[in-house]
């Protein structure tokens, strides 16, 4: 099996006991590549220093809307200076919330589009976080243009999903596809076009039906790739093959 996690947050402090544990139990699951997006500015030397240690994790450097409060107008240069420096496989995570009403919407907007163009910039893929913004966020992205990317998480509808592939944008399927209730995202992931399809399990959050009220961790990606295999009626070996390869052509590593 070859797996690639196209979103876990392995530098979060849950995993600060047992991270080395983590790590050999996802290569056990056959798990190879992992990707770690970062959330905040004081995020990103961390993220390096795990990659740096764990050569299956690959870096992304980004300004997450939630963590509106922690980020500063400079910080979007200081991104630009760090990339320079800093090799990473996106900018995320980056995207908009419209879920949380504390969260200012003009200053997302305003850090979400810099770093689109920071991403443009450095001819790299955006990690996007979309809670009840995807229209907002498909808008802008094709206003922009010249990118590519993922919407991670996704939960939106099929209408939204075939928006984003027409774009060329990847979603990114995790835990939430495991629950019977999640219908409307099984029919999408059953019916979408493979090459748009990426597995991840946005650890240590977002935990799939099996492992309900535990912490997340990427070796649970086979329970997410069972079931998208069952709902395309595909194996499990091909959907790894085929969502790997997508992850490699994204983040062009092929």
């Amino acid at each position: 099996m070859d797996l690639t996690d196209s979103h876990a947050h392995l530098d979060d402090g849950s995993f600060d006991p047992d991270r080395a544990e983590v790590m050999q139990r996802a290569a056990e699951a056959g798990v190879r590549r992992v990707v770690v997006p970062a959330i905040h500015r004081d995020s990103w030397a961390g993220i390096e220093r795990l990659c740096r240690d764990y050569p299956q994790a690959l870096p992304a450097y980004g300004l997450h809307p939630i963590y509106l409060e922690q980020h500063r107008p400079e910080h979007v240069a200081e991104l630009t200076r760090w990339l320079k420096d800093h090799p990473a496989v996106a900018v995320g995570e980056i995207g908009l919330d419209y879920f949380l009403e504390e969260l200012d919407r003009e200053r997302q907007r305003d850090y979400f589009e810099q770093q689109l163009h920071v991403a443009r910039e450095f001819d790299l893929p955006v990690i996007m976080h979309a809670r009840r913004a995807m229209d907002e966020v498909t808008s802008t992205l094709r206003r922009i243009g010249g990118l590519r990317g993922v919407v991670h998480g996704f939960a939106g509808s099929e209408q939204q999903a075939e928006q984003l592939w027409r774009l060329g944008f990847c979603l990114g399927i995790g835990g939430p596809v495991t629950y019977e209730r999640a219908q409307r995202l099984r029919r999408i992931v059953a019916s979408m076009p493979i090459e748009y399809l990426l597995l991840e399990t946005d650890a240590p959050d977002q935990p799939g039906a099996g492992h309900r009220g535990q912490r997340n961790e990427p070796a649970h990606l086979v329970e997410v790739l069972r079931v998208v295999a069952e709902l395309r009626g595909d194996s499990a070996e091909n959907i790894a093959a085929a969502t790997s390869a997508n992850a490699a052509t994204l983040l062009r590593r092929g």
